[in-house]
């Protein structure tokens, strides 16, 4: 390794790419397939579905905010995790680390088959394709992505970009064209806009359910937080990202969802498992193969922008002492690589394994106990410590954070309530379990005989080392912590 070279996760990252990174994890495939969920539990209603859509978009806007609070008090990588760790301590902290391993790991896996299935299913197009080459595929994906991730910053830079560019190129290609076809007046295209709240209210319980439908297409806007110590001027860049972003995907689903009302009709939305391909097919037949093409590309960005921001979770981890050593370790790129390797290996795991993929699907209402608990945590420092150095703090105290809490809470108790199954407490065993691993290796600093020894072997095999003193996440860590101690 050159001894001259400076190793440390540095401040690059600008309010562009910034911006860019928020649209990769905003922007995924629901917005390409399935936009039907909200059309479903609005009872067909095209007015009441349109309104669900920008409602959350608000609900989500308020969300990205308190996780900007969060990045901003605390500007280093891996935030969230850093936040929880101060609010609760390190067991509520390790907790969270343990469900992100399998939730980032088991989404890189789910990410990865459906990019597999998009690319190789063309080639079988009277059947399905065969599972073997499914996972082949996928497996030499995520492996790709992480010799990539472990190249630093560069590549992951300008992929990223690549694969917004090619999403707002086909997105606005939906928009322009059913906005085109609006304005012509056909009564075939306007008449579903006509008498838009014709139909049926949906119950209350249904409303809730399209609710959700329409979050789901808008998560990831609070993925700042995990890279909060590569932003430059973090107090200014995440508020101007999530305020450029959210409206602008806001409109931008409006429109695509417009457009789909324009060409076909409700019934055949939500019969359509690929709406995207479906308009197309009716609206542009010659370039049907550019959906899918889309799609891939934006699976691929997705999958190689969670396996960066996960990464460094379990970075910021190995710096507090939660991870062996290994993990808070960069190579010559400044990339964690330790980090990168084991979030592949654990996707590949789970692409060969379909229980523990089926496992991670009951994992994602857990996500949301930890979105609970940050709403605590920043309720609990404004009155516990008021006088915290708060650079930016979301403007309405109470109900940005309330209002995110319920809305987590419905998603905890929802699936409970409408399908209970015992496979839910099964996986909040499995959470508790990362205590196993916290009392001995964490709590009692149980170390194992000869880890000193192979953590110096794997140092000289991947040229890793840990990072300069001078890197600038760890001393604003430190200036935080001594802060705190004051009050």
């Amino acid at each position: 390794m050159d001894t001259g070279k400076t190793i440390q996760l540095k401040r690059v990252f600008g309010y562009g790419w910034g911006t860019s990174f928020l649209i990769v994890n905003v922007i995924g495939t629901g917005i390409f397939v399935a936009p039907g969920g909200v059309l479903k539990y609005s009872c067909m209603n095209v007015g009441l579905s349109l309104c669900i859509w920008a409602v959350c978009a608000l609900l989500t806007t308020m969300d990205a905010l308190c996780s900007a609070e969060i990045g901003i008090s605390f500007p280093c990588s891996g935030a969230h995790y850093y936040f929880l760790k101060r609010c609760f301590g390190s067991s509520v902290s390790f907790l969270s680390l343990w469900t992100t391993l399998f939730v980032a790991a088991g989404l890189a896996a789910s990410q990865a088959l459906l990019l597999a299935e998009h690319t190789i299913q063309p080639f079988y197009p009277s059947c399905s394709a065969p599972q073997l080459p499914k996972q082949c595929l996928a497996l030499a994906l995520l492996w790709l992505v992480g010799i990539l991730n472990s190249r630093g910053v560069k590549e992951v830079t300008w992929l990223q970009t690549a694969g917004t560019a090619l999403k707002a190129l086909i997105l606005g290609l939906i928009s322009l064209s059913g906005l085109v076809l609006l304005l012509r007046g056909r009564k075939e295209n306007v008449q579903r806009f006509q008498k838009a709240f014709d139909a049926e209210l949906p119950e209350a319980s249904q409303f809730i359910q399209a609710v959700f439908q329409g979050l789901f297409a808008y998560s990831g806007a609070g993925c700042l937080t995990f890279i909060a110590g590569e932003l430059k001027k973090p107090r200014k860049t995440i508020p101007k990202c999530i305020l450029t972003v959210i409206p602008l995907v806001t409109v931008v689903y409006l429109l695509v969802n417009i457009s789909y009302l324009t060409v076909l009709t409700p019934r055949e939305i939500l019969s359509s498992d690929a709406v995207a391909i479906t308009w197309t097919n009716r609206v542009l037949p010659s370039l049907t193969w550019v959906v899918p093409f889309g799609i891939s590309a934006s699976l691929f960005s997705n999958l190689l922008i969670n396996i960066f921001q996960s990464s460094r979770v379990t970075y910021i981890a190995g710096q507090e002492g939660q991870l062996p050593l290994l993990f808070n370790t960069l190579n010559s790129h400044s990339s964690p690589l330790i980090s990168v390797l084991l979030l592949v290996t654990m996707a590949s795991i789970a692409v060969v394994s379909t229980n523990l993929i089926d496992l991670i699907n009951y994992l994602y209402f857990v996500v949301s106990i930890w979105s609970v608990l940050s709403m605590i945590g920043i309720l609990k420092l404004r009155f516990q410590e008021p006088n915290l150095p708060r650079p930016y703090k979301v403007k309405v105290s109470l109900p940005f954070p309330l209002v995110t809490m319920a809305i987590s809470l419905c998603l905890v108790l929802v699936p409970l309530v409408t399908s209970p199954h015992m496979h839910y407490i099964y996986v909040c065993l499995f959470i508790l379990s990362g205590l196993l691993f916290y009392v001995p290796f964490v709590y009692f600093k149980l170390k194992l005989v000869g880890f000193e020894k192979m953590t110096c072997y794997l140092q000289l095999l991947f040229n890793i080392c840990i990072p300069d003193v001078s890197d600038e996440q760890v001393s604003e860590a430190q200036t935080v912590s001594k802060k705190l101690a004051k009050f």
